[in-house]
């Protein structure tokens, strides 16, 4: 039964489990968890929603960090099924089980996951974002890479889930961790002026597309092609034809790369949970198996040599991940 309250003591006074979902900024967010710890009683646990912050800053800001995780649910959290479970520097064991056993009362599909910028899901997002916002100065339009990812299986394209998602959410999460991102020309510039200019997607009836009065239905917008064109000339690039196939290696071999890179760093435990995590949060096609298992169908010495070929055409940020590369010459799956 919800009880809606303005009593913030009153309200988590008594609960077992006491989850913050306010606006995306540290700051606010560890005011909360010090009036938490004031007034949530001993063995409660602190969850945060957070998508991308560090859970042990939040964490240190209360005198029980053991008591403190991340619960970074979906959206829609409604019709989301997968649920992040973040396990802080400190949380303890038997606070983690407790929100994986939850998870699956709630009817949610829990994934552990350790503390960085993003987590799993995030994290391997950016590069997946970074790489289709290049595409679009070189050459590519937004409907040929959204029907590219969609084609290949994806519920939609990079475009048509930023312009849902709202086209602001991602530039603010950018403006507050530049100093976290990879040092890129022309980092995501196509999402940021778009985001400055006020086209934030469907609820403001434009972003990548342009939409008509109470439709959901992306309409291709001249627009943005001018947009794109100019900014292009403005930084020297010269456009070119992008075949369908560079697309799809230059936006999926990203998440790959820093799929390896997070196994490596034991950010998490197994391929089958990036995997899991991708399936069930970010629309990857069920019958590809996930990222992980999809570069052992390729052949992870097929991915090395054109993430090799990437770094020498693009810069250090397509170095391949040195789990994947000892993998690969080892002749040993990712996926097992």
């Amino acid at each position: 039964l919800l009880q809606p309250t303005l009593d913030f003591n009153a309200a988590v006074a008594g609960a077992d489990l006491v989850i913050e979902a306010v606006f995306e900024n540290l700051a606010v967010k560890q005011e909360v968890f010090t009036r938490l710890d004031a007034c949530a009683k001993p063995g409660a646990i602190l969850a945060t929603n957070t998508s991308t912050l560090n859970i042990d800053d939040i964490a240190a800001r209360t005198r029980r960090p053991q008591d403190v995780l991340g619960l970074h649910f979906f959206s829609p959290a409604n019709v989301m099924r997968l649920l992040e479970i973040v396990q802080g520097a400190a949380t303890a064991p038997e606070v983690l089980a407790t929100c994986m056993d939850m998870a699956r009362t709630i009817k949610k599909v829990g994934v552990r996951a350790g503390v960085c910028y993003g987590f799993i899901g995030n994290r391997m997002l950016e590069g997946y974002m970074r790489e289709a916002d290049a595409l679009l100065l070189e050459g590519a339009t937004p409907e040929q890479v959204d029907k590219v990812l969609y084609d290949f299986g994806f519920a939609m394209g990079p475009f048509t889930m930023i312009d849902m998602a709202g086209v602001d959410i991602g530039f603010h999460t950018r403006e507050q961790n530049r100093a976290l991102l990879p040092a890129i020309p022309h980092y995501c510039v196509i999402s940021d002026t778009l985001a400055r200019m006020g086209r934030h997607g469907q609820k403001t009836g434009c972003g990548f597309y342009r939409y008509e009065t109470g439709s959901r239905v992306p309409i291709p917008d001249p627009e943005v092609h001018a947009l794109i064109e100019l900014s292009a000339r403005e930084l020297g690039i010269a456009r070119r034809e992008i075949d369908d196939q560079e697309i799809l290696q230059r936006c999926l071999y990203p998440l790959i790369n820093e799929g390896a890179r997070i196994l490596q760093e034991g950010i998490a435990l197994r391929a089958s949970d990036i995997d899991t995590i991708w399936a069930t949060g970010y629309g990857f096609p069920l019958y590809r198996g996930g990222p992980m298992f999809y570069a052992d169908t390729v052949g992870l010495h097929n991915v090395l040599g054109t993430l090799t070929e990437y770094e020498q055409r693009f810069g250090p940020h397509w170095k391949p991940a040195a789990l994947l590369t000892e993998c690969a010459k080892a002749g040993r799956r990712l996926s097992q």
